[in-house]
């Protein structure tokens, strides 16, 4: 390590459309946000690592001391986030023989910018972060730790919205200067229902068996359809399609019918169906959208362009 402290940061993301989808190969519209994770690495005394893991306030949520030798928790504060943090170290360590194997202590800062709860990618923000660190691959940790698309390793690095497809040869991303006119009427609401990544990515799998390619092609066109969306109608349009195939196909129930069946405009599931955040698109002024959810009792209700990073954009949101 050549520096006395290094820092390293990955951006949070959401998926518009393509979800479940791109497991098998179809292509994926994703967003990276302007708030995700740091990590503060400092060269420490002795031979463990002791982590600090700190929430957007700078409280702690989890504390632990990982010993160099065999890159498990003596002691935390959560035994299931240590264990998972022991992995990814050790997947790390045997992606880079070279990473942790100096046998000198650090000291590591972790810090959100976002509630963990949200499912903004607390995970794949980390993983990234751990990465650039250990001078690995990002995908290949991701999924030796994680698994899925990667789509959110894609959106960690990235500073623009962008098309993801994964096959089994290679990964391709498209960055798009996603700007539309109706950007204003765009929301994101949080639906308060986290979901497992790892439940919804093993649903998917015993539910798409059938799928066949021709439909998979089909969620591919939507979500590049989306992407190039000129109109609030066109785009709106976009979502509704994409969703009634994912209902159709995997046998879920829509959001919008079946929690906002009398909003003015469409209320679409982002990322696994029925909890994290939806996107809403709708004509009505931005005082009525947050008015209609909040008195369903959701008060997070996120302006898109306050969340979606740009180029040149602050890193994090306005308080």
């Amino acid at each position: 390590m050549t520096k006395a402290i290094e820092t390293y940061y990955g951006k949070g993301k959401l998926m518009v459309t393509g979800e479940y989808f791109v497991l098998r190969g179809a292509t994926a519209f994703a967003l990276p946000v302007r708030v995700g994770q740091h990590l503060e690495v400092k060269k420490g005394r002795g031979s463990d690592i002791k982590w600090n893991a700190l929430d957007p306030d700078g409280n702690t949520w989890f504390k632990g001391v990982c010993s160099l030798f065999d890159m498990k928790f003596e002691k935390s504060t959560d035994e299931q986030v240590a264990e998972k943090l022991s992995a990814i170290l050790n997947e790390a360590c045997r992606l880079n023989s070279d990473f942790l194997s100096q046998w000198y202590g650090f000291k590591v800062t972790t810090k959100l910018e976002f509630n963990r709860e949200w499912g903004l990618g607390s995970s794949s923000s980390l993983v990234y972060c751990i990465a650039q660190w250990a001078d690995v691959e990002p995908y290949e940790l991701y999924d030796r730790t994680f698994g899925g698309s990667g789509y959110d390793i894609a959106c960690a690095r990235a500073d623009s919205p962008l098309l993801y497809t994964r096959n089994e040869e290679n990964i391709k991303i498209s960055y798009l200067d996603f700007n539309p006119g109706f950007v204003n009427n765009l929301h994101f609401v949080y639906l308060g229902q986290k979901k497992n990544s790892r439940e919804a990515i093993d649903h998917f799998e015993k539910k798409s068996k059938g799928i066949k390619q021709t439909q998979i092609d089909e969620v591919s066109e939507l979500s590049r359809a989306c992407a190039a969306s000129t109109s609030l109608e066109e785009f709106s349009r976009n979502l509704v399609e994409t969703e009634n195939l994912v209902s159709s196909l995997l046998g879920l129930t829509r959001v919008q019918d079946e929690l906002f069946s009398d909003f003015e405009g469409v209320v679409k599931s982002l990322g696994a169906w029925g909890g994290d955040f939806a996107l809403v698109a709708s004509k009505l002024p931005a005082g009525n959208v947050a008015s209609y959810f909040q008195s369903r009792g959701l008060d997070v209700i996120i302006p898109f362009e306050e969340l979606v990073a740009r180029e040149g954009q602050p890193a994090a949101m306005a308080d």
